[in-house]
């Protein structure tokens, strides 16, 4: 097989697309984690949780969650046929593979949060929440160092 297999002229667009969808996804993670902040806020404090902010939070989560997994095969196609080596950027396949494990757990963890009780499972989505967002900011200068 003889590689790229894509379009010399067509791969550099795709990287920026890709490059493009998932700073977009990283963007809507953060601003999805702002009103799990403020539901978190408002348990602590005790009052009412604001139904605005667990109604989005609720909603966008699930579908972040796909469309984060969706950038990383989209990626690991482009490379594929790029390279034909899918490790030829490995730490940025590292953590991307880890955000998509760590979405997938946070997704799990969310389902089992059901009433009160649920403090370890709110903990460790938490937790889960604020490591996705911090590998998120490596995984986007990671992909502007192979784009630039």
């Amino acid at each position: 097989m003889e590689y790229p297999l894509i379009s010399k002229e067509l791969l550099p667009w795709l990287r920026l697309g890709h490059g493009l969808f998932n700073l977009v996804v990283a963007g809507l993670f953060f601003y999805t984690a702002r009103f799990g902040l403020q539901i978190r806020r408002s348990r602590q404090q005790g009052t009412a949780r604001p139904a605005t902010a667990v109604r989005r939070h609720h909603k966008l989560g699930p579908i972040l969650a796909i469309l984060g997994a969706l950038g990383y095969g989209v990626g690991l196609t482009l490379v594929f046929l790029h390279s034909g080596d899918i490790l030829h950027h490995p730490l940025h396949l590292l953590v991307g593979t880890l955000i998509v494990f760590l979405l997938l757990t946070t997704f799990l963890v969310s389902r089992k949060i059901v009433g009160a009780e649920a403090t370890s499972f709110r903990q460790a989505h938490f937790l889960l929440g604020i490591t996705i967002l911090s590998l998120y900011v490596v995984q986007v200068f990671l992909g502007l160092g192979i784009l630039l």
